[in-house]
């Protein structure tokens, strides 16, 4: 079965304010939708119902994915105690990936997002750029075939940015989906289509 992303009637609320309001929208299979807006819109809080990091006050999210689904935190969730490679080993061990393949596939991720020289380096001495490159590579490692991705590239350089977005992009790519909440015009203009939340809703085209 293809995957596929369905949200109905989707509302949130923040501390008595409504944050998200009446949202609905459809991803197929090879779609990749940036989701746009300015600061305080509601993307994130988007993202995070879509991930299922919360649950909506009212509508529904209905996802249908034919294989691992994988998040990109805008804060990056890493654990700095733990070195890059290492971090990246976390999301095949949590799918009972073990010996050689772990740490040959977690090679491949961070040489994809250009962070190879670093595997071992604690992500706690690297910075808020290079932080974002791991995030997005243990997002990558498992192959997923729906990926959420929120400001994956707000800290990166131009040319950065451009190849990192190209390893996101190889998801749909392939089959998958893509949805990535972001403030950059050009993460927005490379992606299938676009949605603007203003004020928590989405603003017609």
């Amino acid at each position: 079965m293809s995957p596929s992303l369905r949200v109905r009637g989707l509302d949130v609320e923040l501390s008595g304010r409504r944050v998200v309001v009446d949202v609905g929208f459809a991803v197929a299979a090879g779609e990749s939708l940036a989701i746009v807006g300015p600061s305080g819109s509601g993307k994130s809080t988007l993202l995070a119902v879509l991930a299922g990091l919360r649950s909506p006050d009212r509508g529904e999210v209905e996802l249908v994915a034919d294989g691992p689904t994988a998040l990109v935190l805008q804060g990056h969730g890493l654990v700095g105690l733990l070195t890059a490679a290492e971090n990246v080993e976390l999301a095949l061990r949590a799918r009972g990936v073990r010996g050689g393949a772990l740490t040959e596939r977690s090679a491949e991720a961070l040489t994809a997002v250009g962070l190879a020289p670093l595997a071992d380096r604690l992500v706690g001495d690297l910075s808020g750029g290079q932080q974002q490159r791991v995030g997005v590579a243990r997002a990558l490692v498992s192959a997923p075939t729906v990926l959420l991705a929120d400001e994956p590239t707000s800290e990166l350089d131009g040319a950065t940015r451009d190849a990192v977005l190209g390893r996101l992009l190889e998801v749909p790519e392939r089959g998958g989906l893509l949805v990535v909440a972001t403030h950059d015009p050009a993460v927005a203009a490379r992606c299938s289509r676009s949605l603007r939340l203003v004020d928590g809703r989405v603003e017609a085209p």
